[in-house]
């Protein structure tokens, strides 16, 4: 399972003209499931994105996580996250999960991080979305529960 994680302002996803999620100061989560995934990866992912200690403490120093700051999670499915260049320049997503798969983890991702009491808000799994983000930082961390980065 991978994570691109953003710590942004301001954050919203919009399907078909349709605002379907939108948070405050936070982190955007875009995630891709791999079709060697499981619960283990899930659990993994969920305890390090919200643990991540990229949030400034009254020192100016990153120190704080998600839940310390009371923030707020957008999380997006993003299957090209396993998109692999490697060979060519046209993406091979042979390691990407299947869609029934990838789906369950996806909602099981958010389901789980709703138990923390934050608000989390989510895009549409499939769906051709637009995200809007206010970057804070940037603050980008790429995380993989495999821990091959």
């Amino acid at each position: 399972m991978r994570a691109v994680v953003q710590r942004v302002n301001y954050g919203s996803v919009t399907v078909d003209d349709k605002k379907v999620g939108e948070i405050e100061k936070g982190l955007l989560v875009f995630l891709g499931i791999g079709k060697e995934d499981n619960v283990e990866d899930l659990d993994y992912l969920v305890k390090k994105v919200l643990g991540l200690r990229i949030f400034e403490d009254e020192n100016n120093k990153m120190n704080l996580s998600l839940l310390d700051i009371k923030g707020e999670l957008l999380v997006v499915s993003q299957f090209t996250l396993y998109g692999d260049v490697r060979k060519g320049k046209r993406p091979n997503f042979t390691a990407s999960a299947s869609p029934d798969l990838a789906e369950k983890l996806y909602k099981d991702f958010i389901e789980k991080s709703k138990e923390y009491d934050i608000k989390v808000e989510e895009g549409i799994f499939g769906a051709d979305m637009k995200v809007n983000i206010e970057n804070d930082g940037p603050v980008t961390i790429l995380l993989d529960s495999k821990k091959i980065f």
